[in-house]
């Protein structure tokens, strides 16, 4: 048995920077504990740029994002173990964990930050008809494949979802000499960033399909082809407009499902629409002294929104540790209303804010002139006004302390389309 006041369940951008704020103030022990060989996280494997305009402004890439908490880490003398696998955590905070060299050891913790980030939906989630032959890929797996194995997943490559990782792998297997054949999405809208359909799709001349899906994967031993199809509003292919296109490679970018088995396990109230824990004003979960950041709660679009969450989930650890968090007083609930698909965090216990607290929150569909509403007690409190707002762009609203507590034991925002004149 080992004791720690915290540990941190999770070497990636989120676990990193949670640490680093947890030690800061004041933690004296931190154990970080990463299943994988190196810490980073899915940082090392995006070689692309565009990181830290928010945190360094600056843009860097995955690794360099990556280095940079990595170094603070180490010089900070924070202890952490690679290839650790992670076997239960439990609501009395104790660990149970196994790597190569220690074998299987418990760590009993004073409080445990969870961030184990998210995982990639397969194949089957989405019962695609066919054979399995080899060529099918997540865009994840490809982009571990390409760009940290060395492996080049095919020549002809289509894509299906246009997830910000299926858009950047587009431009990625083009890159590396691939034909990218073309993108299909089956919603009306594209579930990524603007930015990312721009640089990634049209800058390569790589066409988007939307309202399209696959209905049919050909080949046995190695893929050989797929049928596309439009889709109707409910999402059902429209018979006759199939078009069948030949290639070797697909792969899926349907969407990120937040890596929560352990939570589950411990019992953590898990919030349905997100499929991760919900969260009070401290990243603290329904279990006192579990705490969780970054995609392992709500998927985010940007790694330096997940280092803000997870510095404040790591502000509050070590508060918690220390016995400043305090569990009474004025709280107030939030609530998704017509247009908002959730909002995190779920619970704002108003005198553990400092000075300000970031609300996130994503809309269900594409709006234009449209403005966010924040209601409490019946009456509308504040508005901000939106040109564009879709569901592939995170929205974040800063409330201060002092508007935190004018506000009645509710908090609802909604979607309020203004008419264009």
């Amino acid at each position: 048995m080992r004791d720690y006041e915290i540990v941190v369940v999770g070497g990636g951008p989120a676990g990193l920077a949670a640490a680093i704020e947890a030690k800061k103030n004041g933690a004296s022990s931190i154990l970080i504990l990463e299943r994988d060989r190196e810490l980073g996280g899915i940082l090392q494997q995006c070689i692309h740029n565009g990181f830290g305009l928010h945190i360094f402004k600056e843009q860097l890439t995955g690794p360099e994002y990556a280095e940079r908490f990595i170094v603070e880490m180490q010089e900070m003398g924070i202890d952490y173990m690679v290839d650790t696998m992670v076997l239960e955590v439990g609501d009395d905070k104790r660990i149970h964990a196994m790597n190569p060299k220690e074998g299987y050891f418990i760590v009993q913790a004073k409080a445990v930050i969870l961030s184990m980030g998210c995982r990639e939906r397969t194949r089957g989630a989405i019962s695609i008809p066919g054979y399995r032959p080899a060529g099918v890929f997540t865009a994840g797996t490809a982009q571990r494949y390409t760009n940290m194995e060395g492996y080049m997943p095919g020549k002809k490559v289509f894509i299906l979802g246009s997830g910000d990782i299926g858009l950047i792998m587009a431009r990625r297997m083009v890159l590396e000499g691939a034909e990218v054949i073309g993108v299909a999405e089956v919603l009306p809208f594209s579930g990524g960033l603007k930015r990312n359909i721009v640089q990634c799709l049209d800058d390569y001349n790589i066409p988007l399909y939307l309202s399209h899906t696959i209905t049919e994967i050909r080949g046995r031993e190695r893929l050989e082809g797929i049928t596309v199809a439009k889709v109707d509003e409910n999402r059902r292919p429209i018979i006759g407009t199939e078009k069948y296109y030949e290639c070797d490679t697909l792969l899926l970018s349907v969407g990120l499902i937040p890596e929560n088995e352990l939570s589950r396990q411990a019992g953590i109230k898990i919030n349905p629409t997100t499929s991760g824990p919900l969260v009070n004003e401290s990243m603290e979960t329904s279990i006192e002294g579990i705490f969780a950041c970054g995609n392992v709660v709500h998927v985010h679009d940007l790694v330096d929104f997940v280092t803000e969450e997870s510095r404040r989930a790591g502000l509050n650890a070590a508060r918690y540790v220390k016995g400043e968090l305090k569990a009474e007083g004025h709280s107030v609930d939030t609530q998704a209303g017509p247009g908002i698909v959730y909002i995190v965090p779920s619970k704002i216990r108003v005198d553990n804010i400092e000075s300000s607290l970031d609300l996130f929150m994503r809309v269900n569909n594409v709006y234009h002139n449209a403005k966010l509403q924040l209601i409490s007690g019946g009456q509308v409190f504040k508005e901000y006004k939106k040109k564009h707002l879709a569901p592939g762009e995170m929205e974040k609203i800063r409330l201060s302390k002092k508007q935190l507590q004018e506000l009645g034991n509710d908090l609802q925002i909604k979607v309020v389309v203004e008419e264009v004149v």
